[in-house]
């Protein structure tokens, strides 16, 4: 199957599979198949390196910068409705070529210091590749939502050779990260009245847990200086 080939075209699936052509199905979905293979490789990769870092301060420094590490590969259909949205035929190159974050990590730092330290000491690797960084706790979005974003390539080694894969990378504190998931469970509930209040309530509520955060890194800040 060629890499241009659509993967399994709109209602072919159940065609395929009602027809008893179990191995055709399987011979197309093969490619597909190979790479969530390479993109659960690429986290495995990733997450290594996270925790020999977060080992190393832990010997060192007697601290662990990293609470949590998180990781998923994109769900299959959700790759192929976000091709469908972009408008761009869902063939393996394709995929490969538009999505970045097929393979995602979050990151849960303690303090946004830890962030910024772990993430320039990641991207600092030989063998890793900085693509884009955007900085949403600098800059955050306009409802308040606050994380550190990298998008990085790093190689993993098949048999048949290195192939570099890309990997979103997503920095949060323990405040971003419990503010982001309870505002997306909020933003999907139907029927919601005075969405407006809502969303200016929970954009507040992202600027105190901001405010927290730094006065908690001052407060650490402080007992390491004053332990000197």
């Amino acid at each position: 199957m060629s890499e241009n080939t659509e993967i399994i075209p709109a209602g072919s699936f159940e065609n395929m599979l009602n027809s008893g052509h179990t191995a055709e199905l399987l011979e197309t979905a093969r490619p597909f198949i190979e790479l969530m293979m390479h993109n659960e490789c690429a986290l495995r990769e990733v997450e290594t390196k996270l925790n020999v870092l977060n080992d190393e301060f832990s010997t060192l420094y007697n601290y662990n910068p990293i609470e949590t590490i998180k990781t998923r590969v994109k769900d299959p259909l959700s790759i192929v409705e976000k091709m469908h949205r972009k408008g761009i035929t869902p063939t393996i190159e394709n995929i490969e070529n538009t999505l970045n974050d097929i393979a995602g990590v979050r990151v849960i730092c303690s303090f946004p210091e830890d962030i910024y330290a772990i993430a320039d000491i990641l991207t600092a690797q030989d063998d890793i590749t900085l693509i884009s960084r955007k900085d949403y706790i600098a800059n955050p979005k306009p409802n308040g939502y606050r994380s550190l974003h990298l998008i990085i390539g790093i190689p993993i080694f098949l048999s048949t050779g290195k192939k570099m894969m890309k990997a979103e990378v997503q920095f949060r504190t323990i405040a971003m990260d419990f503010w982001a998931s309870l505002e997306h469970k909020l933003k999907y509930k139907h029927n919601v009245k005075n969405s407006a209040a809502i969303s200016a309530q929970l954009k507040e509520c992202a600027d105190a847990i901001s405010d927290i955060d730094i006065r908690m890194q001052e407060i650490r800040n402080q007992i390491e200086k004053d332990s000197e």
